[in-house]
């Protein structure tokens, strides 16, 4: 069965200052976004980065959200003032197509959404960013963003992580793998993603003591926090 673009899913990702996911989350409840996923990371920004920014921490809230893609366009519409007046803390919001999702949890989502009107079938615009996802070997983070940055990163948000099934994982690909991750989570412009990936890939690649394996997803809407 088709699916009309005003009921295609969008995951929001928020990343903002620690301990203000939770008025994040309520905010967004009042804009009809309800369904929430909420995790902790740490910015890569350097002690004195964050003097000169004015952030207290480098420590983030991380909240993954689910909502149609019309009320996602609808709520970066009408939060990009707001989120500055109630948040008062730095961050970034952005969000990632779904192109799939259970039936419950679509069906959920559906539910407790105002339908929207389509917007008349408009083509999709080439995404002008996208989140870079590295999954590398815990402790080797430092050196994975010091080769995106060389490459044009400007920084990223770790994620602590552990493989599930790295057995069969070992069997697939022939060489060990550390169960201890970190998810390494840049925002880039598009047009220097692949600078950024291949050279990550060339020094810190899974055959590397890093094992960085690496994957992109277009970005489609991103608003700034403070």
């Amino acid at each position: 069965m088709s699916v009309s673009r005003a009921q295609q899913l969008q995951l929001i990702v928020t990343i903002v200052e620690r301990g203000n996911g939770n008025k994040v989350a309520r905010l967004f409840k009042d804009h009809q976004v309800a369904h929430h996923l909420q995790c902790e990371g740490v910015g890569t920004a350097t002690s004195d980065i964050l003097d000169i920014l004015g952030i207290g921490s480098s420590e983030k809230d991380i909240l993954l959200s689910i909502a149609p893609q019309a009320t996602a366009q609808r709520l970066f519409e009408q939060l990009n003032d707001e989120l500055h007046d109630v948040i008062r803390a730095r961050g970034i919001s952005f969000t990632v197509p779904m192109n799939a999702v259970s039936n419950r949890l679509s069906t959920a989502i559906l539910l407790r959404t105002k339908p929207e009107k389509e917007s008349g079938g408009e083509e999709m615009q080439q995404a002008k960013n996208s989140l870079i996802l590295a999954i590398v070997n815990r402790g080797y983070t430092d050196v994975v963003m010091a080769s995106a940055k060389r490459a044009g990163a400007r920084g990223g948000t770790i994620i602590r992580a552990r493989w599930s099934g790295e057995e069969q994982m070992e069997q697939l690909s022939g060489f060990s793998l550390q169960a201890e991750k970190e998810i390494v989570a840049i925002v880039s412009p598009s047009e220097i993603r692949n600078q950024i990936m291949e050279a990550i890939h060339q020094e810190h690649g899974v055959q590397t003591e890093a094992g960085a394996a690496l994957c992109s997803l277009p970005i489609e809407q991103m608003i700034h926090i403070g």
